[in-house]
């Protein structure tokens, strides 16, 4: 009998682990539109996800001080890795490219790339998004996003000029996952 060739996919634990190293603790830049942030969660997201840490009856600032490597870990695996079905994708660099977008810049992580392969450009993943993804060549495509990340950050700057001083930081991350 013949024995299927098995395709390896991508690992979140792997993406986690080179993830997080990048990840601060807590902040309150009044000039960082994020807001208070822990380990790369925004309070607007934590908001999102609706757990009052400290028990107080509302989600603040104390809430984002209080979150555990446990809670980032959780959300970031449901929330973002399993919104572009990280498990199915093919290269762990694509990947992590991918999904950290998706973690630093919300639905832009996921509807510029989808423009980039010529699918809908819902902030869905589905199968088409996903089958078209798994058939690109993965050097080819992560130069690609790369080059659409870099052309973002530049787009928010232009924009608004006071996010200049965060730039340094914006493009060695997305150098990490180049």
């Amino acid at each position: 009998f013949l024995i299927p060739k098995l395709i390896s996919m991508s690992s979140f634990e792997l993406f986690a682990a080179n993830l997080f190293p990048l990840e601060g603790g807590f902040s309150d830049d009044p000039n960082d539109r994020g807001g208070a942030t822990n380990r790369g969660v925004t309070i607007d997201t934590w908001r999102q996800a609706g757990y009052d840490k400290d028990g107080d009856g509302d989600i603040d600032r104390e809430d984002i001080r209080l979150l555990s490597v446990e809670d980032c870990m959780n959300l970031l695996r449901y929330n973002y890795w399993d919104r572009w079905r990280g498990d199915e994708i093919r290269d762990q660099r694509v990947a992590a490219m991918l999904v950290d977008w998706l973690w630093c810049s919300g639905k832009w992580g996921i509807i510029i790339p989808q423009r980039l392969l010529g699918v809908k450009a819902d902030g869905i993943v589905g199968s088409v998004t996903l089958g078209r993804l798994n058939h690109e060549n993965p050097g080819q495509f992560l130069f690609k996003v790369y080059n659409s990340r870099v052309a973002f950050i530049r787009n928010i700057i232009c924009n608004d000029p006071t996010q200049k001083r965060f730039e340094k930081g914006w493009m060695n991350r997305v150098n990490e996952f180049i």
